[in-house]
């Protein structure tokens, strides 16, 4: 039951930042921007202006699916963003570019991330279900103590994907902030447009904030059921 209200406390406050964050967005969507520019421009012109001409940006499908894939080296940007030109749209086309500029100055925490996925893809899907398992096996004390071994064994394959969240945070900050740097010393928006772009990117960032919070929140309840028993 302590499971059930940690996992609902979390999606509560996660929904309550989607939404915020969709509310945020859609007010500044209505800021156009005074130079005309659209997401895919911006884009471009940040790339270019960092000397980068190995990365596409694309147009993908969708709402807020905008990312930067370093496998193929393309940012894609939703079509609210790509074909826009408001104050949304360039916070997120730029914010899409600070990550391909992360991979291009082989920024640490994105190198880190990015060796993190295999593993996370590998063990995310199974962890849970392997510290339930020992967790079982413990409380009916089958194949001796080994069952805590197997708990074990799923926490720490369960703190992968812990550890992914966590890496997240400075990778997403960073992408922000060289956005908003980019943005400001440029002139590609007003201060308005400024204000706009970086209250849109805030709460952008608080989700990826929730998403950690939850994922440790969820590595200690069960490292203390596995350790310490109900207490």
């Amino acid at each position: 039951m302590g499971y059930y209200v940690l996992i609902g406390a979390i999606s509560l406050f996660s929904w309550l930042v989607s939404n915020q964050l969709k509310r945020k967005f859609a007010k500044y969507s209505k800021i156009q921007l005074r130079n005309g520019l659209t997401g895919e421009e911006i884009a471009l012109k940040m790339l270019a202006d960092h000397g980068i001409t190995d990365v596409k940006v694309i147009s993908t499908a969708g709402r807020l699916t905008d990312h930067y894939n370093p496998r193929d080296k393309t940012v894609n940007l939703s079509e609210a963003v790509y074909a826009e030109r408001n104050a949304a749209a360039a916070a997120v086309s730029a914010h899409e570019c600070g990550h391909a500029i992360q991979h291009a100055r082989a920024y640490k925490w994105l190198t880190m991330r990015s060796n993190l996925v295999p593993v996370v893809n590998l063990t995310s899907s199974m962890s849970q279900w392997v510290v339930f398992a020992g967790i079982g096996l413990m409380a009916t004390q089958a194949i001796g103590g080994l069952g805590q071994w197997v708990a074990i064994a799923g926490l720490v394959m369960m703190s992968f994907a812990t550890l992914f969240s966590v890496v997240t945070l400075p990778v997403e900050y960073d992408a922000s902030n060289r956005a908003l740097a980019w943005l400001k010393n440029k002139n590609i928006v007003t201060p308005d447009e400024y204000a706009g772009s970086k209250d849109a990117l805030k709460w952008a960032a608080r989700t990826y904030l929730v998403a950690a919070i939850g994922s440790i929140a969820s590595l200690l309840y069960w490292a203390l059921k596995v350790f310490g028993g109900r207490r």
